[in-house]
Order: structure tokens, then sequence, then C-alpha cells
């Protein structure tokens, strides 16, 4: 009877019986596990690698290419706090990282959906050059942030946020990542074509007419401008990538001079304006060189400097020393940054004001409150790593942040985009750039331990 009723339904539509559902699921297990079988990774921790591979596709909106930063909206960094924010969007800044995940584990078909919705925007840039930082899966602009004000929101955290007012943001950090996208989608996937060029020469030219503007950078502050060394740093990327480009491929490039002496120039200017010398280590801000920002592990990451370079491994150092010695670290967790030093117009407690409870870092704890961040506490482990080549403690250093990270996924392996001091994920979840920054810091922490 249930067979003859199916077969009068439409086929898109059956009905479900016990034995459609049995095989839905073997249909499910096979696609899965047929699909994380392509993975070409053999190095270590390789099943926290292919469950976050596993993530990253589950992000992925298959009619775009795009990848959305987090499927949830409003899950709060801190119980009862105000920064709720929704993560249902594709960041251009979450780009180069992504890409770069994808290719390590040779998903290449991915990679290049990806690049295809990157490659649009491109097209679709405003007629100054410059590009949004965020856009729908579909690739459309509109992400008005209004408010829920009749939820009380998780655990009566409010507000309850849709959209994200971020979106008009100037974040001059964005061109870097992209342009170091482009650069690896070039090398090591489908080689761009003329017209993509010209579309990267004149969103480059509108970097060098603006990288001496302040900006909002990537913490998204919703404060003054500041002129952020981590914006800096990209941008230097973002000309850097023009060149090379240029150069491989032989593109033109009739200003090439022009964005040589620019890139030289911002990256002297980082040096000199950027580095608090009596402290020792890089400032968040030419405003603000006394504020430790943990953004800034990703200068090796991008080559901006060398793993060894003194004035990075002085800051590296610094970061990585507990708060109560005027650094970032507690329990091999990384904080972004000290908020009671670098107000950013946000309001509402950080999710790890319980660390100085459980952790008993008292004399700190008492006065500040911080939060560990998934996203910095993985560019540590990577920024350890490289460095580890050649300092053998801070290889161990590595190792044992990276092991403890693992510790605060959850059941499946997944991660959320803080942890508070209970170990419990905060923010939203599943976070994409957290995944796709443990795939990196597993695949090079891997290598320089000599796995591949």
């Amino acid at each position: 009877v249930l067979r003859g009723a199916s077969a009068l339904r439409p086929t898109d539509d059956p009905l479900l019986t016990a034995e459609l559902a049995n095989d839905l699921l073997e249909q499910t297990n096979y696609f899965w596990t047929s699909w994380i079988n392509r993975s070409t990774y053999t190095g270590l921790w390789r099943e926290a690698v292919h469950r976050s591979a596993l993530a990253l596709k589950l992000l992925t909106y298959e009619p775009t290419g795009a990848i959305v930063a987090s499927p949830t909206f409003s899950l709060p960094e801190f119980i009862g706090g105000t920064r709720n924010w929704d993560y249902r969007a594709s960041w251009i800044r979450d780009a180069s990282f992504t890409l770069y995940a994808l290719i390590r584990l040779g998903f290449t078909e991915e990679a290049n959906a990806y690049m295809d919705f990157i490659y649009k925007r491109l097209e679709d840039r405003n007629p100054d050059g410059s590009l949004q930082i965020m856009y729908t899966i579909h690739g459309g602009r509109d992400l008005v942030e209004f408010e829920l004000d009749h939820l009380d929101g998780h655990k009566g955290s409010k507000p309850v946020r849709v959209g994200n007012g971020a979106a008009d943001h100037l974040q001059l950090d964005i061109y870097g990542e992209l342009m170091d996208c482009i650069y690896l989608s070039n090398k090591f996937g489908r080689p761009i074509g003329y017209d993509v060029w010209v579309s990267i020469r004149e969103m480059i030219e509108y970097v060098i007419k603006n990288y001496k503007r302040p900006d909002l950078s990537i913490w998204e502050v919703r404060s003054a401008p500041q002129n952020f060394v981590y914006s800096k740093v990209m941008m230097w990327v973002a000309i850097d990538r023009g060149l090379r480009l240029a150069e491989k491929r032989s593109f033109p490039c009739p200003r090439r001079n022009e964005w040589y002496q620019a890139r030289d120039e911002l990256y002297e200017e980082i040096m000199t304006k950027g580095w608090n010398k009596e402290k020792g280590f890089f400032g968040q801000s030419y405003e603000n060189l006394d504020v430790l920002d943990a953004a800034l592990l990703v200068m090796p990451l991008v080559f901006f400097a060398c793993p060894t370079e003194p004035r990075f491994l002085s800051t590296l150092r610094q970061i990585m020393k507990s708060p109560e010695q005027g650094g970032l670290t507690a329990n091999n967790l990384v904080f972004r940054y000290d908020t009671t030093k670098a107000q950013d117009g946000v309001g509402g407690e950080e999710g790890m004001s319980g660390y100085r409870v459980v952790f008993s870092v008292v004399a700190k704890w008492n006065a500040i409150v911080h939060r560990a961040f998934s996203l910095t506490t993985l560019w540590a482990v990577e920024a350890l790593g490289r460095a580890g080549k050649y300092e053998p403690d801070l290889l161990n250093k590595a190792v044992a942040v990276f092991e403890d990270f693992l510790g605060f996924g959850n059941h499946c392996g997944l991660f959320s985009e803080e942890i508070s001091a209970a170990g419990e994920g905060l923010g939203n979840a599943v976070q994409g750039f957290t995944h796709v920054t443990l795939i990196s810091a597993a695949y090079n922490l891997s290598r320089t331990l000599g796995h591949r």
C-alpha cells in the first residue's frame, strides 16, 4: 500500500518509508565518505583536519561557490552580553585563508568554484575600485543590520541582530587577503586571464591611493578609524602580490615603478610608525602603540616578515606571555587585544572574564576583561611553528598550544569563534575562519615536524 501511495506522489516528494530512509542514509554516508577520501592530506592530526574540511564543505553554497562565515546569527560572545552578530555572509577577508586550505587538501573543484565567486565580486566592484567587505551567499550587497526586539536572545543575550552593519565599513586590510587569494589561485589553481588582471590593476591603484587612510580593520571596531598596523601589513601584501603576479605572468603594468615605491614606503612606515621601541613589540595602531594585537601574528604567514625577524619574534614572545605579564595568553589560549586599553566602541563584556577565577590569573583579571579567540590561537600555533624551525623551544610550544586547542572542540570536532572560561564555545558556530586556520596550522606544523 505504501509503495503504491508513494508511486502516485511526485518523484521529488516521495512518501517517507523505512526503506527510503535507509537508502537516503546510505547515500548520504557514501557521498561524504567519497568526498573526504579525495583529500590528499597525509600529515599529523589528520582527523581534526578532515573534520575541518567537512565543516568547510557544509558551509559552501554550491550554486555560487560562496562559503559562509557561519550558519548562525546572534549567538553571544559573552552570555548575557551585547556582542551578538550575524555571520551568515561571505567575507572577502576569509578568501586567501580559505583558498589555501582547500588547495592544501587537494579540493581543487571547491577552490575553483570559490574563486569564481570571488572574481564576480571583483567585476562588480565600486566605481572607485573598492569592494564591500562582505556579500550575501548570492553575491548581493544588502546586509542592512536591524534588531529583533521581541526576542530574548540566547540565554538572555540581547539584542538579537539580523544583517551586519559592518558591511559598509572601511576595512582596507581586505585587499591584502584578496590579492593573496588571487596570487595563490594563479599559482596552484586556474591561471587568471587578461580581463581579471585589468580589474586587479585597478584595485591595486585604489589601494595605493588609500593606504595612508585610517580604517576599522579586521576586528571591525565601531569607534573612530585608526591606522591599524594589521591593515597596513595587508595593504603591503596587496601591492606585493600584484607586483609578483605582474612579473610571473608578464602582465602589462604601466605604473610598475609607482607600485614598487608605494610598497617599499609602506614597509618602512610600518617599521617606523608601527613599532614600539620602548616595549619591544608592534602596536595595534600608530595611535595606540602600547596595545598588543594578536592579529599581527599573521606577519610571517603572509611573508611580510620572516619568522626569525627580531622585531616579530619579540612581538610573538610578548603575546605569548600571560595577561599579568602584559601578554595575551592564558591556558594556551590567545586573546585578540586588551579591550580596556583599546576601546572598540562595541560595548558589553568579553568572553574570557571568567578566566580570572578558573585559571587563577588573579592580579590582572581583577582589573581587565579578555576573551580567547580561536583564530588568534591558531595563528599563534602557525607563527610559533614557523619560528620553531630555528628556535626549538618555540616549536615545542606550538605543538602544546595546538594540541590543547583541539581539546576545546565539541563531540563532532567542530569549533566556534571563541572559548569560554569553562571551555565551551562562544559566538557563532560553526565558524569557517576557525576551521580554515586549523587546517593551515596543522599543515604547516606537520611539515615543520617532518610529516607531509
